[in-house]
């Protein structure tokens, strides 16, 4: 069964834009109406939050990318290992090991690589 990963459904580059139009309105509005002062200061705030969970929606996105290749290089190796034992190969537990230490969770082999 494939992790099949699911195409993402907000378009970060629309809310910034439709982010960056609102503040405009907002500006334009408390020009008009300064009476509404402490109103436009707490939307502009709330807008303000936006920036910062684009980018960490976008920080997330690549990690969750990271996440699923490393997944996906060790069901690699256990499947390897698996076909290694089935054909009797002296050393089936290599593919595992490999990739737990190019993923940095093993310390370097006896001969000093990483």
């Amino acid at each position: 069964m494939p992790d099949t990963p699911r195409p993402v459904e907000i378009n970060v580059l629309e809310v910034r834009s439709r982010n960056l139009v609102a503040r405009e309105i907002v500006s334009g509005l408390s020009d008009a109406m300064p009476s509404l002062e402490a109103v436009w200061l707490r939307l502009n705030a709330a807008l303000a939050d936006v920036p910062a969970l684009v980018s960490e929606i976008n920080r997330l996105s690549a990690v969750l990318v990271r996440v699923r290749h490393d997944r996906a290089n060790l069901v690699a190796a256990g499947r390897a290992c698996l076909s290694a034992e089935r054909d009797a190969e002296p050393d089936p537990l290599y593919y595992l090991r490999d990739e737990l230490r190019a993923q940095g969770q093993l310390p370097p082999d006896a001969w000093g690589r990483s």
